[in-house]
């Protein structure tokens, strides 16, 4: 029979030609052409699944970027918000402190277990914790603070016994970021409690304070 009275040559088979007629030069380049075009489709494939990849590795970082700032956020508001937390016991009717400096001997007194009264230092300040005594007090989640200097501690958000000393700590070993730290939890605890005194040096003498000092401005630092 001869080529062009009804022969089916290889390779023109899905050629998508009705009308080739003799020859199999245009069969052979359909097929050509659309196995290029197929390898590009996977190529296209290829890349747009390594790109997808890459977004959905992208969107975990930043998940897990939000979960964290959210739990600093979160823990930072534990530590700080304990005003108002325990105002209806007892050790929130104590009145208000007269303003004084303290040694750390001094302030350890205040641990809420030989008193009610509950102090803590932040950056060489002491503030009257006592009516965040559910969050500072013996049970508290943060009772480890309690009659401290917490300085250290909020620095690092250590709540192990490694984040306190037995002696006055300056801090010096901390780092920019770390100090920073430390300014700005002082400036919130600040905001929220009473502000007693300075926590002494060894060496420092205590200030003299008048009664017209102690009521004027009692939240103000020196």
């Amino acid at each position: 029979m001869a080529a062009g009275d009804g022969d089916v040559k290889p390779g023109t088979l899905g050629s998508g030609s009705e009308g080739d007629g003799g020859g199999g030069s245009p069969g052979g380049a359909g097929a050509g052409a659309a196995a290029a075009e197929g390898g590009g489709w996977a190529a296209a494939a290829l890349l747009a699944g390594g790109g997808e990849m890459l977004l959905n590795v992208a969107l975990v970082a930043l998940v897990l970027l939000g979960a964290y700032r959210l739990w600093v956020r979160w823990g930072r508001r534990g530590l700080g918000a304990g005003a108002g937390a325990g105002e209806d016991s007892p050790a929130a009717s104590l009145p208000r402190m007269k303003k004084r400096d303290f040694s750390l001997e001094q302030l350890r007194q205040f641990d809420g277990s030989r008193t009610p009264r509950i102090l803590l230092a932040v950056n060489g300040k002491v503030f009257d914790v006592t009516k965040g005594s559910k969050f500072y007090g013996p049970a508290g989640p943060y009772g480890i603070f309690a009659g401290r200097d917490a300085s250290r501690g909020l620095a690092t958000f250590c709540l192990d016994k490694d984040a306190l000393r037995d002696e006055y700590d300056d801090l010096s070993d901390l780092n920019a970021v770390q100090m920073e730290s430390v300014r700005e939890w002082e400036m919130q605890f600040k905001e929220k409690y009473d502000y007693v005194g300075r926590l002494l040096k060894p060496g420092e003498e205590p200030s003299e304070y008048t009664d017209e000092e102690d009521t004027k401005d009692h939240n103000k630092q020196d």
